[in-house]
């Protein structure tokens, strides 16, 4: 997967990508990087990217060329995908990020200040995208949130391969909760069904887990999973918990 990014502040990219998971990705190259600075595309003699807006009002709008020649540097694939980080976008969830998993690049053009000229996005013909309702100051942290949640799907970025299957939200519900040593901390004690052995019993219970926690802390989120195409398996226990 490669990731190219415009933003300008591409340190702010590049240095997030120094740590952890996505450092490791980097490292062992199953993801690539590279962060574009539009500024480096201005016609502007001082380099300017952004301009007043018309019709007045606050703050500085980001201009069309700056923007659209950096992106007309990049180099794209055939299944290549564009989105644009804006708070008008569609609110990113897990089944994005398993669908832009499977394309061989993603590019991520992030804004600042008042916000992107219109044209940008039309022209661009980039998926708006939106990391949640509030505002930021520009979409490089809301970039590398999608950046993470993309990289750790792709095969051989983690180290056990059922880590990102039973995450929360790889299948529309919230995940059971874990234990480890000790057996006791302050008064609380782990589950006596985790400590039998009987992993048939472990693996119900933790999906009893999964749709109780799923239902009482986001039931749009359980409302939504019952619509689907439920398993035998599922049917069983949810109406053995009585919640169908």
């Amino acid at each position: 997967m490669k990731f190219e990014v415009l933003t300008l502040f591409p340190e702010i990219i590049e240095n997030a990508c120094n740590y952890s998971i996505m450092k490791r990705a980097v490292s062992e190259k199953l993801i690539t990087l590279n962060a574009i600075n539009p500024r480096d595309y201005s016609k502007d003699k001082h380099k300017k990217v952004d301009d007043t807006p018309y019709g007045g009002g606050a703050g500085m709008l980001l201009a069309c060329q700056p923007y659209l020649d950096a992106l007309a540097s990049v180099d794209r694939d055939e299944d290549s995908g564009i989105i644009i980080m804006t708070p008008k976008g569609k609110i990113f969830n897990q089944e994005m990020a398993k669908q832009f998993a499977k394309k061989s690049s993603l590019i991520i053009i992030c804004g600042h200040y008042e916000g992107f000229d219109e044209r940008i996005i039309k022209l661009s013909g980039a998926m708006e995208i939106s990391a949640g309702d509030f505002v930021m100051t520009g979409g490089e942290l809301p970039a590398l949130c999608i950046m993470d949640s993309i990289t750790r799907l792709i095969p051989g970025v983690l180290g056990d391969s059922e880590s990102a299957e039973y995450d929360s939200l790889s299948d529309g519900l919230l995940e059971h909760p874990h234990y480890t040593k000790p057996r006791e901390y302050n008064g609380l004690n782990v589950p006596e069904i985790l400590l039998n052995g009987n992993h048939e019993k472990i693996k119900e219970w933790r999906r009893e887990q999964q749709f109780r926690i799923t239902k009482e802390k986001r039931p749009d989120l359980f409302e939504a999973f019952l619509k689907t195409d439920l398993s035998e398996y599922d049917k069983k226990i949810l109406k053995k918990i009585g919640l169908i």
